[in-house]
């Protein structure tokens, strides 16, 4: 019932798995692991009387209304094609699912898998079919759950994440019809243990298509989600063919981290070896999935000291572009991956196929003014709306389709407002993160990192959004 991550293929255990095991079967360093593979959820799942089969086969053409309250499904274009079966139907579902043991032979070789990575945290990762391919990411779609600890807390963790294969977001976006593709098969859903990596420094890294192009790299201090979920304005570093780097430091003002833990002293594959040179930690956990933070994690302030200091030094970028042309190169093609490093060694934690590319660094950099606020390009296009500040759950019901989204930074669960907005505004994160991947497969403009948006664009405002040179225009009162 379960494979070690060594072994694990694609069409077993899904393309975040699959991918992982061949990069360790090539003898990258990638975290040790293990997959429950996709024919584990159907025996779980069996006799659930709340239409689990239906909704796990087929549940490309599922939806119901959006995760959080007060979002309706006709406002966000689903649920149109299966009117029985909307949203309470979909939170049962995954309320049964949370709730039900694991099979006890699944439960079994659970505790033995664990125990032979020891008693360490892990994390815990969605690896569905429909995620982490070449025709859509599927970025934020699915959970995963940091720092989890224990069979009990592990199995729970299991059950979340199949869960979240009936999400209202995911369901939205294997809707959309950028995603067509999606549609031809049944969704299935294998998940992925992994040992955590305590990171120290993280971020996300878009590889060359091949020697002559350019790597991208963006990273901050800590976990993961930090920069993939757009909490932090990330340091972005762009390194060309002759390796030449141009780097933008940010102020990164928090970080995500392991409770109690003394950053950057673990060694995920327990040998002792602390490999190559870097400054530090994190397990981004992102992929295609949103992560739940455990009670281990906290979000601490950066010391003032750090928040301006760059996260890479120029051989550790160069180490970093090197592993990711190798992966580039197993994989046949330019990569979205997922890094950390811990203990001054770096570890990838997931690659994909680049779904769609940010667009070029302007020439020139655009002036601010009173009426022209000036952020990081996205995702490109151009759109005038109204604008929209969304902070949280509470606004979602006074979104209208065309308005321009402002927010601090866009959950994955916001995925459905992707859907009607004409654009997104962020006050913070970079183009590698959730919000920027996701605009640019839905092709809306997208303008992020822009600092205090939320405070300097009044709501209901026309305001234009250009992603392709990252400014907004705003009225003149």
């Amino acid at each position: 019932m379960i494979i070690p991550l060594r072994d694990a293929v694609a069409n077993t255990s899904g393309g975040k798995a699959g991918t992982l095991g061949a990069l360790l079967r090539a003898g990258l360093p990638v975290p040790d692991g293990f997959v429950i593979p996709f024919d584990a959820y159907p025996a779980a799942a069996r006799g659930l009387d709340v239409g689990a089969d239906r909704l796990s086969v087929g549940s490309d053409r599922l939806s119901g209304e959006a995760d959080r309250p007060g979002v309706g499904a006709d406002r966000l274009g689903i649920g149109a094609d299966r009117p029985g079966v909307g949203a309470d139907m979909l939170d049962a579902a995954r309320r049964e699912i949370a709730m039900r043991p694991l099979p006890a032979g699944l439960l079994d070789s659970l505790a033995r898998a664990l125990g032979g990575l020891g008693d360490v945290p892990v994390a815990v990762r969605s690896s569905a079919n429909s995620e982490d391919t070449v025709h859509a990411s599927g970025a934020g779609q699915h959970e995963s759950v940091l720092a989890v600890r224990g069979v009990a807390d592990v199995a729970s963790a299991v059950r979340t994440c199949w869960g979240s294969l009936h999400s209202s977001r995911a369901i939205a976006y294997r809707n959309d019809p950028g995603t067509d593709q999606l549609r031809d098969d049944p969704v299935m859903m294998a998940v992925l243990v992994q040992r955590l990596v305590d990171a120290e420094v993280s971020g996300v890294m878009f590889t060359s298509a091949g020697p002559e192009g350019t790597s991208e790299i963006e990273a901050s201090w800590g976990l993961g989600p930090s920069v993939v979920e757009g909490m932090v304005t990330p340091d972005a570093y762009r390194v060309a063919a002759d390796g030449s780097i141009t780097r933008t430091i940010s102020d990164k003002r928090t970080r995500l981290d392991r409770d109690g833990h003394g950053h950057g002293d673990r060694d995920p594959d327990g040998d002792g070896d602390s490999g190559s040179s870097g400054s530090g930690s994190g397990d981004g956990s992102r992929g295609s999935s949103s992560a739940q933070f455990a009670s281990g994690l906290v979000t601490r302030d950066v010391p003032a000291v750090d928040r301006d200091r760059p996260t890479l030094d120029a051989a550790t970028v160069a180490r970093l572009v090197s592993l990711g042309q190798e992966a580039a190169a197993l994989l046949g093609g330019s990569q979205d991956i997922e890094w950390a490093i811990a203990g001054e060694r770096i570890w990838l934690l997931q690659a994909r196929p680049i779904t769609a590319t940010p667009p070029p660094a302007p020439a020139d950099a655009p002036v601010a003014s009173p009426t022209l606020l000036a952020g990081t390009p996205a995702s490109q296009g151009i759109a005038t709306g109204t604008a929209r500040i969304v902070r949280g759950p509470a606004d979602f019901p006074r979104v209208r389709p065309g308005d321009i989204l402002v927010c601090p930074y866009t959950d994955p669960a916001w995925t459905p407002l992707l859907r009607i907005a004409a654009g997104v505004v962020t006050d913070t994160g970079g183009v590698l993160s959730h919000a920027a991947i996701v605009a640019r497969e839905l092709r809306i403009p997208a303008v992020v990192g822009l600092p205090d948006a939320t405070a300097t664009i009044h709501d209901s405002a026309l305001i234009t959004i250009d992603g392709t040179t990252g400014t907004v225009t705003t009225p003149d009162t």
